[in-house]
């Protein structure tokens, strides 16, 4: 039954029986479509770990006791947080853009496999899009707690800066540093936050990689 799904699959992406007739894209299309949406999510993720370490940094560097050049550690600090706010907000629309296009690839697929006069077939497309939106379903579930530990993160670092952009003495640091050391905390579970996330996408585009692949060697 598996083969039979994933040939079917290969048939139903590959535009030569699922795609009625005046529809705008096939179905490799469509898949190429959700599975770059996914790719360019993978990209923001590594580069919100990056800047998020660089932030880290920069705020550990302004919390150091007894530091001779607060006004160049707070630029630096200031600069990184511009940075990551401008990254975590740009990762949280392509995750949002992400998902309504893997929906609506659902949608799409299941309105013209309804389309289908033989039984069998019709079956077959609603199990196989099942199994595959089992798949699909996972990352939506697992970008709610990343989205959740960015939005944290992006709100710490933002309100330290706005602190000691108006208190910016040894004296302001020492009082936010307790703050500052949870946020360098939380700055590192990002890290760990978007790991399912990413291994959901992993699994995402593995599934439909195959069917792309064995489509275009009909």
């Amino acid at each position: 039954m598996k083969m039979k799904l994933k040939a079917l699959f290969a048939l139903v992406i590959s535009g030569s029986i699922a795609c009625m007739a005046g529809c705008a894209t096939t179905g490799i299309e469509r898949v190429a479509e959700t599975t770059s949406k996914m790719q360019t999510v993978q990209t923001d993720i590594k580069q919100a770990v990056a800047q998020a370490d660089a932030t880290n940094t920069s705020l550990e560097n302004l919390i150091k006791p007894e530091q001779k050049d607060l006004k160049s550690n707070f630029d630096a600090y200031s600069d990184n947080v511009g940075k990551m706010d401008k990254i975590g907000k740009q990762l949280n629309k392509h995750i949002d853009q992400m998902i309504a296009r893997g929906r609506d690839y659902f949608t799409e697929w299941e309105r013209e496999g309804e389309t289908y006069k033989d039984v069998q077939l019709r079956e077959l497309s609603a199990e196989r899009r099942t199994e595959l939106r089992k798949v699909f379903d996972q990352i939506p579930e697992t970008s709610s707690d990343a989205k959740r530990s960015l939005d944290a993160y992006l709100t710490e670092i933002n309100e330290i800066r706005e602190q000691l952009s108006i208190d910016l003495t040894p004296k302001g640091v020492e009082t936010i540093t307790p703050i500052a050391e949870k946020t360098v905390r939380d700055g590192n579970d990002l890290k760990e936050a978007v790991k399912p996330m990413l291994s959901a996408m992993d699994r995402g585009m593995a599934e439909m990689g195959q069917g792309a692949a064995a489509g275009g060697q009909q």
